[in-house]
């Protein structure tokens, strides 16, 4: 259920995922009834006698600003299922002495009616205690998935995002950042004649938009630039599929994204046919190696993922709602890293400093921030964000997100690593992270800002031969309408230095 994605809230609520509604499914299974739920965390990290280090959980806990309670409830419910799964072993024991009983009267040649009974009351007693137990497995389980992954020590903790910390800045030489009297994005987009908002919201409703002429193939190029540049650095493409079964999605989705941003598509009655369209290609990509054991010969696996996305955005209602910034459908440029547990750190520093190549050979300013602790989805142990310079806005906005997720995803996904030794305690998973690259349409908009000029838009050289006519400069075919978001704000702006010079003349007078 838990992911390392772009949603910053850690929401704490006993959720049944979308494959467990009804926890006690394989009732008639011969095989004996256990919790189907996978767990994020190692389940011996909160028994002490297997190695499990509670205060460690309740630090990471406090630098979350979640419940420490959580752990206590944790181990409370671990102890009631584990009395309650001894009671099952007790209750198979008693079934196995009255079947010796039973073999020995048939062997005898002796009537086995009586013992026949018994053994019938005990399986239905057994099932009872089965199902109890399972129950209580679900309810344990269910717990430890509302606990985040550790976080990492170099993370600023802070439940404020306005305390993210700054680990660098960046801008080209030679380019003024400031841009006077400069047009937002999406009304460069509307003077190159490159976008539809009002059709594409006729078709689809609130933020919906058509990408046409220019607009359309400076997204392909953003595209084909970033699934080449990865390419030449090491990374496989990989365009998987752009929805998902839900069992799947409910290993590597987080809790808030069923409610906030995942589309369902059903197909029929049939719950089980039930499917979920990707909000990022980390998703599909995280599943595609799903209950396999990977050798020091596999590893790193380093995807190039693209996909369309898809995110209904429920948390974000007036969030940036014009232009194509924050969209219900976008194309999206993915790192997905699989590591050696030891290697995933500097996983990390590549995948920030692969982002920082990718933006520095576009020109475009930007700072890199460490995320806070409170902040942190889950998943992530530690996330830096890129933040690039928008001048018609005068402020950075994220275009990537890059995260270590340690082995808290793999470990739903059962993704292992290595030999088991016969002194191993604990399973060892690979180490799972992810990085955008390029969300097309988001650094579209921030080329448009920082490109324009008063005739047109300059296109920056890494995309020209990815356009047709590998064009240097690409010149404003459309006029504004008059009540264009610029304009506005330059009425509002005059309108403050004229208020301000009637109360200076009030105050000469």
């Amino acid at each position: 259920m838990q992911s390392c994605v772009d949603t910053r809230t850690s929401i704490f609520l006993v959720f049944t995922p979308p494959q467990f509604e009804s926890p006690l499914y394989h009732l008639d299974s011969p095989e004996p009834l256990k919790s189907p739920i996978v767990n994020m965390l190692d389940l011996a990290d909160f028994v002490t006698e297997r190695g499990g280090d509670l205060k460690k959980i309740k630090e990471s806990q406090q630098k979350r600003f979640a419940p420490e309670e959580t752990v206590d409830e944790v181990v409370a419910l671990y102890e009631e299922a584990r009395r309650a799964r001894y009671d099952v072993t007790q209750m198979g024991s008693q079934i196995n002495g009255v079947q010796k009983a039973i073999g020995m009267k048939k062997k005898n040649k002796e009537d086995a009616t009586e013992l026949l009974a018994q053994k019938a009351e005990l399986e239905t007693k057994k099932k009872e205690l089965e199902e109890a137990a399972v129950a209580k497995e679900v309810q344990r389980d269910r717990k430890i998935r509302t606990i985040g992954n550790y976080v990492h020590e170099s993370v600023p903790v802070s439940n404020d995002e306005a305390d993210n910390k700054l680990i660098k800045t960046w801008a080209p030489e030679n380019v003024e950042m400031q841009k006077p009297g400069c047009l937002s994005h999406h009304e460069v987009l509307t003077r190159l004649d490159g976008y539809d908002p009002e059709r594409g919201v006729k078709i689809v409703g609130h933020r919906g938009y058509c990408l046409t002429g220019y607009g359309l193939f400076l997204n392909l190029a953003l595209i084909n630039y970033g699934l080449e540049f990865l390419f030449n650095k090491g990374y496989t493409p990989n365009q998987p599929p752009q929805f998902m079964l839900k069992d799947l999605m409910a290993k590597t989705a987080q809790l808030e994204q069923f409610d906030e941003e995942l589309y369902k598509v059903t197909e029929s009655e049939d719950k089980s046919t039930d499917k979920y369209l990707i909000a990022t290609s980390e998703q599909p990509l995280s599943a595609l190696h799903d209950s396999e054991w990977l050798q020091d010969k596999d590893l790193p696996i380093k995807y190039a993922g693209y996909s369309t996305c898809y995110r209904k955005e429920a948390g974000s209602h007036g969030k940036d709602a014009w232009g194509i910034f924050r969209v219900h459908q976008f194309e999206k440029i993915e790192q997905f890293v699989l590591t050696k547990p030891e290697d995933s750190w500097q996983a990390f520093e590549d995948m920030i400093s692969t982002s920082e190549e990718f933006y520095q050979s576009l020109k475009l300013p930007y700072n890199i921030v460490a995320i806070v602790s409170g902040a942190l989805n889950n998943a992530a142990s530690k996330k830096y964000d890129l933040e690039a310079w928008f001048p018609f806005q005068q402020e950075y906005k994220e275009l990537v997100s890059c995260s270590n997720c340690t082995d808290y995803q793999s470990r739903a996904l059962e993704i292992r690593y290595g030999v088991k030794k016969a002194t191993d305690l604990k399973k060892t998973y690979v180490h799972a992270l992810n990085s955008t690259l390029c969300a097309t349409e988001r650094t579209l908009c921030c080329l448009l800002e920082n490109y324009q000029k008063e005739d047109g838009i300059e296109v920056p050289e890494v995309l020209r031969k990815y356009i047709p006519g590998a064009p240097e400069f690409l010149p404003y075919t459309k006029e504004l309408p008059k009540d264009s978001t610029s304009t506005k704000a330059k009425g509002k702006a005059q309108k403050g230095t004229d208020d301000a010079t009637k109360k200076m003349q009030g105050l000469q007078v």
